[in-house]
């Protein structure tokens, strides 16, 4: 990993702390439209699926609330510094 990585200088990794990141947002959208949308669902097809899809978010979006975090920055920030990074050889 180090050496492709020094091989491709404009690639960066970035530690994402646990509960910190945008895409936990994004995980809790999709598990809304697997449960209210997909589950138990029957699609002939990928059409039909993202057809389905599509009126259900249009529907979502009618009624929407912004998801909201329930952590303040002070505790987000003092569980990065509390996380301890393993490294390990791959």
């Amino acid at each position: 990993m180090k050496d492709w990585l020094a091989e491709n200088p404009r690639v960066s990794l970035h530690f994402t702390p646990t509960s910190c990141s945008w895409l936990n947002m994004v995980e809790i959208f999709f598990g809304v439209i697997t449960r209210q949308c997909l589950k138990r669902g029957a699609f002939s097809s990928a059409k039909e699926l993202e057809e389905i899809m599509e009126r259900y978010i249009e529907n979502y979006n009618q009624d929407a609330k912004p998801f909201t975090w329930t952590k303040s920055a002070e505790y987000l920030l003092g569980k990065m510094k509390r996380k301890q990074t393993i490294y390990t050889e791959h």
